[in-house]
């Protein structure tokens, strides 16, 4: 998983401000239609804003609305949730339900989904600190690294020179040091070698074997016995510019406090996390006999006290997660959201449906986005000096043909537009560097031409697109 950042530092910065209304705005930027579920991310992004700002007592009561999104694979549900945590800087990790097992089998449990989001707001405040130490930590790795290019002079004895003889002496180590500073600047002694201690990183294999699973076994060697590991060094010759990539992630960990990163950490879990699980249809229904299979209806029950609010003990310390906010989402093609147990419907008040695209939400999702898939392959083929453009008229082909596709084999809504684009500008990828004419514009008859055989035969379309 991957830390997220906000979308700009406007966005950061003026969070508290942001209305519901600019929030959809700025979720309209990247996801075309679904009014309802924007609506409703909002507003249970408003309301944390709002509840931050309450007496400490009676923010502890106030717990956020779940949410369970309907509809099907491929209109932006995923996307949706992601946006937002991107918007509101918030830990944010996404979990397939069924991936889940019922306590007693092997796999994994439904606590591990509270570890992996306390892993990701580790990454994100370790960020942030590294951004707020770099400056020191270069200058820090710049001193050290001029250290070993031209080692400091010894304390000065009275028995070999006069205090004159040594000051000058002092005088000329420094000019002959900031000479070497301004080469280094500019890249004059990258080549040159020097030796760097190197802290060893080997640490004997061991292998725990537990009832409860790798995931429980939170017995961390290296903290039990400080003195056995990682506190040898040896010497390695590196170049220039390698060891000062070195020196300054040296600096950098050695800056950073992280008993403080772990402590925040925590609280933005707490507090301001984000769990969305995906595939929820999958483990709704109730067993209608008894067998070896893993029970659907017991993985729902140990995701229950998750979302009611429960402490999970990590590595990090215990975490509540009575303030994370859950958004649910599933297709409901064969069950339906009164499928899952009472308790769990009750732990997800808000409800949105979300929509099947259409072909004009198709042709929206190619033009508006601030990433679409369009800018994404211009910019893709630029690299390679090739200057892509498309008409009006190829774009409203592509969705046309996304559109029939859809609708003659599986709906997998705006996912088609990546196999159709891809088979679209596969000559144009593949002959890109050695194409003579570096313009390519893609018209309506060039998208027919490309496509209108593989859509025709709907065997082939089955397999290709």
């Amino acid at each position: 998983m991957v830390f997220y950042l906000p979308e700009s530092a406007e966005a950061a910065a003026g969070l508290d401000e942001l209305t519901p209304r600019q929030i959809v705005a700025e979720l309209d930027k990247h996801v075309v239609g679904q009014a309802d579920a924007k609506r409703s991310v909002a507003v249970a992004l408003r309301n944390r804003i709002r509840r931050q700002k309450l007496s400490a007592e009676l923010a502890e009561e106030i717990l956020p609305k779940n949410i369970i999104m309907i509809g099907p694979t491929g209109v932006g549900k995923t996307e949706i949730a992601r946006r937002l945590a991107r918007l509101a800087n918030s830990p944010f990790l996404k979990v397939e339900a069924s991936r889940f097992t019922e306590v007693g089998y092997v796999g994994r449990d439904v606590e591990s989904m509270v570890r992996d989001l306390v892993e990701i707001s580790i990454d994100m405040v370790r960020e942030e600190k590294l951004e707020e130490v770099a400056d020191k930590a270069e200058q820090n790795a710049e001193e050290r690294l001029l250290d070993l290019l031209l080692p400091p002079l010894p304390p000065a004895r009275g028995d070999r020179m006069t205090p004159e003889e040594d000051e000058r002496q002092r005088e000329q180590h420094q000019r002959t040091r900031e000479k070497l500073r301004a080469q280094l600047r500019e890249g004059k002694l990258d080549e040159r070698q020097v030796e760097v201690d190197v802290r060893e990183r080997s640490f004997p294999a061991f292998e725990v074997i537990s009832s409860q699973g790798v995931e429980e076994m939170d017995i961390n060697i290296k903290d039990m016995l400080p003195g056995l590991f990682g506190q040898r060094t040896k010497k390695r010759r590196m170049r220039v510019t390698e060891a000062m990539d070195y020196l300054i992630q040296e600096e950098e960990n050695r800056l950073i406090d992280m008993d403080q990163v772990t402590r925040i950490a925590v609280e933005r879990t707490e507090q301001s996390g984000i769990i969305f699980i995906d595939e929820i249809d999958k483990i709704a229904g109730r067993e209608r006999g008894h067998g070896p299979d893993v029970s659907r209806e017991g993985v729902q029950r140990d995701i229950l006290p998750i979302i009611e609010g429960t402490t999970v003990n990590t590595r990090y310390g215990m975490v509540r997660t009575d303030h994370i906010l859950f958004i649910a989402a599933g297709a409901f093609h064969v069950s339906k959201p009164s499928d899952l147990i009472p308790e769990l419907q009750g732990r997800f008040p808000i409800r949105v449906e979300l929509k099947s695209l259409t072909l004009e939400d198709l042709i929206r999702i190619l033009k508006e986005p601030q990433s679409s898939l369009v800018k994404q392959y211009t910019a893709l083929l630029e690299t390679e000096g090739i200057k892509l453009s498309f008409s009006d008229d190829a774009l409203e082909e592509i969705a046309r043909f996304s559109a029939q596709v859809n609708e003659q084999t599986e709906n997998i809504g705006a996912r088609r537009l990546h196999t159709i684009m891809e088979k679209l500008l596969d000559e144009i990828s593949f002959e890109g560097p050695d194409l003579k004419k570096k313009t390519v514009r893609i018209d309506g008859e060039y998208v027919r031409t490309q496509l209108a055989e593989i859509v025709k035969n709907q065997d082939l379309s089955r397999y290709i697109l």
